[in-house]
C-alpha cells in the first residue's frame, strides 16, 4: 500500500471542529455506502457505518449507523465515540482519544491511545456486497484490553429523516452475532463476530444532533436503536472484526487482504493506460500522491445497475451521499472514471447501459430506483453522449461497439433534427439547436425553486450548441468508420459551425450564454462557453478562443474550479449556504463548480500550448483533498474566498474532470 496522502495527527484529531468538518467514504461498487467524520461523532443523517443499497444502485436505506466503542484498560474506562446531543452538549469525547487519522487507499484508519496502549481501528467494504468490516487491533499494549462495542441501528431511507418512530424492531440471537428485522417484509441485517460475545438489547437513544442538516436547513435530530453488544478481550495477537451485513456471513479472513489487493489492481490499470513513451518517464511514474488517490476516488462511483438482460450493467454515481445516476453526470463523468484511469471496459458497458434507456433520441436525465419512467428533462445529456462514444472510441478503436451504436446514434441526431420533447429541435434557419419551455430546466444549470426555475436558458444554449456541433462532426467521422454516408452529417455540421457566429458578443469579447430567447440574447458571462473552446472541434476562431479563456480566467477562475456567474452580476451570490430555497437560488448563480476546472485546463492548453501552466491550475485541489470529502473532490464551493467546499463530499464529475485534464496534460 502507498504511503498515505490523508494522514492527520492531534492538530487535526483533536480538533472537534476540524475533526468534523472532515469527512470519510467507503463504497461497495453497488451504490452503498459508509461515512462519517474524523471525530467520529455524526452530522448527517447519511452517515452511518452501513447504507445498503437495496435496489442497487438505489434505494439506499441507513441500517447501521455507528458503533460506540469503550475500552477498558489497566483498571480504567476511556470511551472512544463521541455524541453531540440536540440539548448541545458534546459526551462523551472520545475524539480526544485519537492520536492519529489516516486514508490508507480509501480505507480510513484511526489510531486511539490511551496509557501506554495504541488500538486501531479500520473501517472498509466488501465490494459487490452491502456488508461493512469494523477491525479493531492492539498496535502497542503493555497488557490485554477488554473492549465493549455497542450498536446503533435503524432502518430508513438515507435521505428521510432520522427520527425513529418505528414499531419494535425483532433483535435476535445467530451463531456467532445477531440478527435484526426491522418490520415484516424488511430486509433482514446482521451483527456478526467470530470472536467476540454478542448480547441483544433493544433501546432507542434519541435526539442525536445533526449539525450539517441544520446548516442546510433541514431536519437536525436523529434516532438510533442500541440493537446489541459485542464484547471481547484484546491481545496484540488476536484482533476483533466486526462484519455489519445483509448477508449472514461472518467469514472476515481475507476481505482486508482482498480489499487492499483491489485497490493495487485500480492503480495498476490506471499506471499501464498511459505508458513510458521513448526517453520519457510514465505520467504515472510523474504523478503526485493526490493524483493517485483521485484514482482511487473514482473508483467509488463506479456501480452496478442489474438489468435484465445484462446482471452486471455499469452505472456511474454522480455524488455521494444523496445522488443517484444521472445521464448528464454519467456522460461527462464517464472519461475521466474510467478511461483516464485504464478501465475501458467499464466504460463500454457505461455506454451500452444508457443505450438501452434512450428514447425519443434522449437519454435520461436519472435513472429512477422504482418502476417509474425515467425523467428526461435534459437537452444536453444526449450531446455528452456522443461525446463520450467519441472519447471511448478515440481511445480503444473499438470499431465493434462503433457499429453496433451507430444506428442509435444516428437516430438520436435524427430526433433532434426534428424536434423531441420540450421544444428540443434544430432551427432550420440556422442549424443550431433550440430548446426549452416555461417551468422547465433542461440544462446543467437546472435548479429550481417551488414552481420557479432560476436560470431557464430557454433558446439556443451556447454549451449545448457547442456540444450539438461535435456531435455532428463525430457523426461524420463515426460514419465513415462503419462506411455509411456522410453528406448529411457534413451539411448539418458546416451550417452549425457558420451559425455559430451568432454568439460572439464583441461588447464583451467572449460569447453570449444564450442567444434568440424569449428575451433575446443573454449576455450573462458564465462558463458554459468554454466548451466551444476545450471540446474538439471548435467553431470559434484562434483569437475569439483565447479571448473566451482569459474572460473565464479573468472573473469566472478560482482556486477550486469556475464560477457559475461572474462577481459583477447583479444577481451574483458569492456563499452558498440557508435553507433548500436560498441554496438553490445560489446554485448557478455564482457557487463554484469544480468540474469546470477541466474544461478550463483543456481549453487553456489549446490555446496556450503550454501543458505546465495549464496543469497548474489543478494543483490546489490536492489541498481541498484534505479538508472536506477526504481524499475526494467536492461538488461545489462558495463563489467568495475562501471558498469553502458545499454541497455532496464527493462528486463524480468534480473527480473525472480533474483527473481527465491531468492526464491531457501529461500525455
Amino acid at each position: 500500500m502507498l504511503e498515505p496522502y490523508i494522514d492527520f495527527g492531534r492538530e487535526i484529531c483533536g480538533d472537534l471542529d476540524a475533526a468534523e468538518q472532515r469527512e470519510w467514504l467507503a463504497t461497495n461498487g453497488l451504490g452503498g455506502f459508509a461515512s462519517g467524520t474524523v471525530a467520529g461523532s455524526l452530522t448527517r443523517r447519511y452517515h452511518g457505518l452501513l447504507v445498503a443499497a437495496l435496489k442497487p444502485p438505489l434505494g439506499r436505506t441507513l441500517l447501521v449507523a455507528k458503533l460506540e466503542e469503550t475500552a477498558e484498560y489497566d483498571g480504567l474506562a476511556f470511551p472512544l465515540y463521541t455524541n453531540r446531543w440536540s440539548d448541545g452538549t458534546i459526551d462523551p469525547r472520545g475524539y480526544l482519544h485519537i492520536e492519529r487519522f489516516r486514508l490508507e487507499g480509501t480505507m480510513p484508519v484511526w489510531t486511539f491511545a490511551f496509557s501506554d496502549a495504541l488500538l486501531e481501528k479500520r473501517v472498509w467494504m466488501r465490494h459487490g456486497s452491502s456488508t461493512t468490516y469494523v477491525r479493531y487491533q492492539l498496535a502497542r499494549a503493555s497488557r490485554n484490553l477488554k473492549l465493549g462495542v455497542k450498536v446503533l441501528v435503524n432502518y430508513r431511507d438515507a435521505h428521510a429523516r432520522a427520527q425513529g418512530d418505528a414499531p419494535p424492531m425483532k433483535v435476535e440471537p445467530v451463531e456467532h452475532g445477531l440478527r435484526v428485522i426491522a418490520f415484516d417484509g424488511a430486509t433482514p441485517f446482521y451483527l456478526l463476530s467470530a470472536s467476540a460475545t454478542a448480547k441483544p438489547a433493544h433501546e432507542w437513544y434519541r435526539d442525536f444532533d445533526l449539525p450539517v442538516e441544520r446548516s442546510r436547513g433541514l431536519d437536525d435530530r436523529a434516532d438510533y436503536l442500541h440493537a446489541g453488544t459485542f464484547t471481547t478481550e484484546l491481545s496484540p495477537q488476536d484482533p476483533l472484526t466486526i462484519v455489519l451485513s445483509t448477508e449472514p456471513d461472518v467469514d472476515s479472513t481475507h476481505e482486508l487482504q482482498a480489499y487492499e489487493a483491489r485497490e493495487v489492481v485500480v492503480l495498476d490499470q490506471w499506471a499501464q493506460a498511459w505508458p513510458r513513451g521513448p526517453n520519457q518517464a510514465a505520467p504515472a511514474d510523474e504523478a503526485p500522491a493526490w493524483i493517485r488517490q483521485l484514482v482511487l476516488a473514482a473508483d467509488q462511483f463506479v456501480v452496478r445497475r442489474p438489468l435484465p438482460d445484462v446482471p452486471d450493467a455499469r452505472s456511474v454515481i454522480a455524488g455521494y451521499h444523496w445522488f443517484g445516476d444521472w445521464g448528464r453526470d454519467t456522460m461527462v463523468s464517464l472519461p475521466g472514471l474510467t478511461l483516464a484511469t485504464g478501465q475501458p471496459a467499464t466504460a463500454r458497458s457505461i455506454l451500452e447501459t444508457f443505450a438501452k434507456f434512450v428514447d425519443r433520441g434522449m437519454l435520461p436525465n436519472y435513472l429512477s430506483d422504482s418502476a417509474e419512467t425515467p425523467e428526461y428533462n435534459t437537452v444536453d445529456a444526449t450531446l455528452w453522449y456522443f461525446e463520450a462514444v467519441r472519447q471511448y472510441y478515440a481511445a480503444t478503436g473499438d470499431r465493434k461497439l462503433l457499429r453496433d451504436l451507430f444506428p442509435l446514434l444516428a437516430e438520436m441526431a435524427d430526433w433532434h433534427v426534428r424536434g423531441t420533447r420540450y421544444h428540443i429541435h434544430v432551427d432550420a434557419e440556422d442549424g443550431l439547436l433550440w430548446a426549452g419551455e416555461p417551468g422547465v430546466q433542461l440544462t446543467w444549470m437546472d435548479a429550481k425553486v417551488g414552481e420557479r426555475v432560476v436560470t431557464p436558458r430557454i433558446g439556443k444554449a451556447v454549451e449545448v450548441n457547442a456540444l450539438w456541433y461535435n456531435a455532428l462532426a463525430s457523426l461524420v467521422e463515426f460514419a465513415r468508420v462503419v462506411g455509411q454516408p456522410t453528406a448529411g452529417y457534413e451539411r448539418l455540421s458546416a451550417q452549425a459551425r457558420a451559425s455559430f457566429r451568432r454568439f460572439w458578443n464583441p461588447a464583451a469579447n467572449c460569447c453570449f450564454d444564450v442567444i434568440d430567447g424569449p428575451e433575446g440574447n443573454d449576455p450573462s458571462l458564465r462558463p458554459n462557453q468554454l466548451l466551444a473552446v476545450s471540446l474538439p472541434a471548435s467553431p470559434l476562431e484562434p483569437a475569439e478562443q483565447r479571448a473566451v479563456v482569459d474572460t473565464c480566467a479573468r472573473h469566472l477562475l478560482t482556486s477550486h474550479g469556475l464560477r457559475s456567474l461572474a462577481p459583477t452580476d447583479s444577481r451574483y451570490q458569492g456563499r452558498y449556504l440557508g435553507s433548500q430555497q436560498q441554496r438553490d437560488a445560489a446554485y448557478h448563480q455564482g457557487t463554484v463548480w469544480a468540474w469546470w476546472l477541466g474544461p478550463f485546463v483543456i481549453a487553456h492548453l489549446r490555446v496556450y500550448g503550454d501543458a505546465e501552466a495549464a496543469a497548474s491550475f489543478l494543483e490546489p485541489i490536492g489541498h481541498h483533498l484534505k479538508a472536506h470529502g477526504l481524499g475526494s473532490v467536492s461538488e461545489i464551493f462558495d463563489g467568495d474566498p475562501p471558498f469553502s467546499p458545499r454541497g455532496c463530499i464527493a462528486q463524480a464529475w468534480s473527480v473525472a474532470e480533474v483527473l481527465r485534464a491531468w492526464v491531457a496534460c501529461h500525455t
